[in-house]
């Protein structure tokens, strides 16, 4: 009887097989460290873009109103209501008689700069943004310039005695003719009009129009038509010849928290109208100015708050901006922010040559 030979082939051992796992195992886990270090990197990433893209459209959109600062106002600005029963006038309001900026009132004697800094009030009912950094220093700006787009200059312009209304008649010279006044995209309620004629420049609020006429009747939301201040009111001018109406663009950039725990948002409010969003997640605006000392004939530079230290805005040169802005995306709720700088120049503003 024959014996079966034994099998000399041989299997692995436990050891063999411990140490094969953990070398898998340590494969496994460099792979998934990696593949984690990518997905973290992809939305770091994807955090950055978005962040940056959002902030760069806010941005865009601020350096262009900024940079009309003063276009087609008076050198020096417009001085508003004046004397005795005069009282302040308002910006950053809208026609429910909200102020969206804590400081609304024009500042030098109630005098519309083409620029007004607005140095630590550019959060809405000063409310506190905790991802802030600190100091929390949240700025406001208001931009004034006229809007040449919509063309009143092509109406004659009557003004009635009392202030109260104007009348308007398209020229028959130009072709085509102008635009109705209250047409998509023409003159509306809460609307500022710059008057200028042969005895002076007032500016006033729209609070009613038709096809012919625009109404400034008193008690307007931003306190600009009033006809009993001793001066520098539409009544004031009502008896000048070759009036010329252009419709104002006072535009405020401020921060809003709105409720039910929504992020900070960077608002835009022009003229009494109602404010609009710009972008979502912006959590800080600063603003410094390159102010002209006209005492010194010095550049006195990165200004924060040059009404407070006695500098007028109609010397203001350049505006220094800095936003910024907390990634939408959360990833694991930890996002990302991010500082964007530029800079802008006030070509509207009076010019002083620091060289002579």
């Amino acid at each position: 009887m024959k014996m079966q030979k034994e099998n000399s082939r041989r299997g692995f051992t436990l050891l063999e097989l411990m140490v094969s796992m953990a070398v898998g195992l340590f494969v496994l886990a460099a792979i998934a460290s990696l593949f984690k270090i990518g997905m973290n990197s992809t939305m770091l990433v994807t955090q950055r873009v978005e962040n940056q893209q959002n902030m760069r459209a806010a941005v865009d959109l601020m350096v262009k109103d900024i940079s009309l600062a003063g276009a087609g106002l008076p050198s020096g600005g417009i001085q508003l209501p004046t004397g005795a029963g005069a009282t302040a006038s308002k910006f950053g309001c809208d026609q429910s008689g909200t102020c969206h900026v804590t400081a609304y009132t024009y500042p030098g004697g109630n005098y519309m700069y083409g620029l007004l800094p607005g140095y630590s009030n550019g959060v809405e009912d000063d409310t506190v943004i905790p991802a802030a950094p600190p100091p929390a220093i949240d700025d406001s700006i208001t931009s004034i310039y006229c809007d040449y787009n919509f063309p009143l200059y092509e109406y004659t312009v009557t003004v009635a005695a009392n202030g109260g209304s104007i009348t308007l008649a398209p020229i028959a010279t130009y072709s085509p003719a102008p635009p109705a006044i209250n047409s998509a995209g023409g003159i509306q309620v809460g609307d500022l009009i710059l008057l200028s004629n042969t005895v002076g420049t007032a500016v006033g609020e729209v609070t009613g129009i038709s096809s012919t006429t625009i109404d400034f009747a008193n008690l307007d939301p931003l306190n600009i038509n009033q006809s009993g201040a001793a001066s520098n009111n539409i009544k004031a001018i009502s008896g000048g010849a070759n009036t010329v109406a252009y419709r104002l663009f006072a535009v405020t950039y401020y921060l809003t928290v709105p409720p039910a725990g929504q992020t900070p948002r960077l608002m835009r409010q022009v003229n009494g109208l109602t404010p609009v969003p710009v972008a979502d997640d912006i959590i800080n605006l600063q603003f410094a100015f390159d102010v002209y000392n006209t005492t010194t004939g010095a550049l006195d530079a990165n200004q924060a708050n040059p009404i407070g230290v006695g500098e007028s805005p109609n010397n203001i040169q350049k505006i220094n901006l800095v936003v910024m802005g907390q990634s939408i995306i959360n990833n694991g709720k930890r996002s990302q922010n991010m500082y964007l700088a530029t800079d802008v120049s006030a070509r509207n503003m009076a010019f002083r040559n620091r060289y002579d």
